[in-house]
């Protein structure tokens, strides 16, 4: 049964509608908040023309402290409903992200990039003060270190001509056709492009996900999932722009199916536990730890595990501490790395990276993994 508030445009105010979805409900956030650009005064151009700058409403705190008590509370409901395996990307100017990133890891998000939009086409500095003000920054997180989350690495470099895309993506502003406006003026000033969105979804998600904007203005990252034949949810307090965004979803159509094609993708190659210990990865006599810290478990040479009498697969041993037919011992245990109860799972990812990553089954970046072990853990 397919739950009421997908695939809708919700009118109000995100902070107030995030407590009332489900927890743990959605897969993917991209938030495009107010940039408390603090304008002070009217813009102009040399010729006098006057510059159609960010002065709604929505844009006005009266302090600091006020809008980063709104951000506090957007981004606990936007933790809130994440999966813990899901992703938030959240963009802005240099007003505003690294206030939001601070608050981010106060909260026990862990940041896995900071990407550059270099816009190919930026407004100038009509005052000449300053330098041309030509990117913006988003920052990529998931809700804590070591959680796995998805990244299509492959795509990654099929967009871009099959090499490995980088942290600074050239995108055009949002122009022409795609702008959306009302009697001729643009009707939200910081409409995203397009291909922004198509980026960060096709990378973060797949065809079935549930994707969140709390931030959804006219419609643009409702109208790409959906394209991309992923749910959606959308929230905005203006009246006017939902309208705006439920007219273009009502434009929007799903590629057919058969065109959403993620077999490229390959599923990691299987490695058995007891290759862990032989490889070294982990030592006969270390102690695992259940992810919620009631039970402990010692690791045998065998590739076993032994807690409470009981000796087997880090599987059945947890199912019989838990009392259920099937546990997942890859998410059950952790181990101590450098300090940090660390998921098997992340093990045996530093495993495959060190591996397989050669043979570009999987990505190897500088950090040594995607779940958030150091180089040398990754690669030892």
């Amino acid at each position: 049964m397919q739950h009421p508030w997908l695939d809708t445009v919700i009118q109000g105010d995100c902070t107030e509608i995030l407590p009332q979805l489900p927890e743990q409900s959605v897969d993917l956030i991209f938030a495009d908040p107010p940039y408390f650009l603090q304008l002070q005064e009217e813009l102009w151009r040399p010729n006098l023309t006057k510059v159609d700058a960010v002065d709604e409403a929505w844009d006005q705190f009266s302090s600091f402290e006020e809008y980063d008590s709104f951000c506090l509370r957007w981004l606990e409901g936007c933790r809130r409903v994440l999966k813990d395996d899901g992703a938030l990307w959240v963009i802005g100017s240099y007003h505003n992200i690294f206030r939001i990133g601070k608050l981010m890891q106060d909260l026990g998000f862990w940041i896995l990039n900071s990407v550059i939009w270099v816009k190919a086409n930026p407004m100038p500095n009509f005052r000449g003060r300053r330098l041309t003000h030509s990117h913006e920054i988003l920052i990529w997180a998931v809700k804590h270190k070591g959680a796995r989350y998805q990244f299509h690495y492959k795509t990654a470099r099929a967009l871009n001509d099959d090499r490995q895309l980088r942290a600074e993506w050239h995108l055009p502003l949002c122009t022409g056709r795609e702008r959306v406006k009302i009697d001729g003026k643009k009707a939200h000033p910081t409409q995203k492009p397009e291909a922004l969105l198509y980026r960060i979804i096709t990378l973060s998600s797949q065809p079935g996900d549930v994707v969140l904007d709390p931030f959804l203005g006219t419609g643009t990252t409702a109208v790409v999932a959906k394209r991309l034949r992923r749910h959606y949810i959308g929230i905005e307090q203006d009246p006017t722009y939902c309208q705006l965004a439920i007219q273009r979803l009502e434009r929007t159509h799903p590629v057919p199916q058969e065109l959403i094609d993620y077999s490229v993708e390959q599923k990691p190659p299987r490695v058995p536990f007891g290759v862990l210990v032989e490889q070294g990865y982990l030592q006969p006599g270390e102690t695992l730890r259940s992810h919620d810290g009631r039970f402990t478990a010692t690791v045998l040479a065998t590739g076993m595990v032994q807690a409470n009498g009981v000796v087997g697969s880090i599987h059945r041993v947890g199912s019989y501490l838990m009392g259920k037919p099937g546990v997942n011992g890859w998410k059950f245990w952790h181990v101590l790395r450098e300090g940090e109860w660390t998921p098997l799972d992340a093990v045996r990812e530093a495993y495959r990276q060190a591996h397989f990553a050669a043979a570009e089954m999987l990505p190897q970046s500088a950090e040594g993994n995607a779940y958030g072990l150091s180089q040398q853990e990754a690669t030892r």
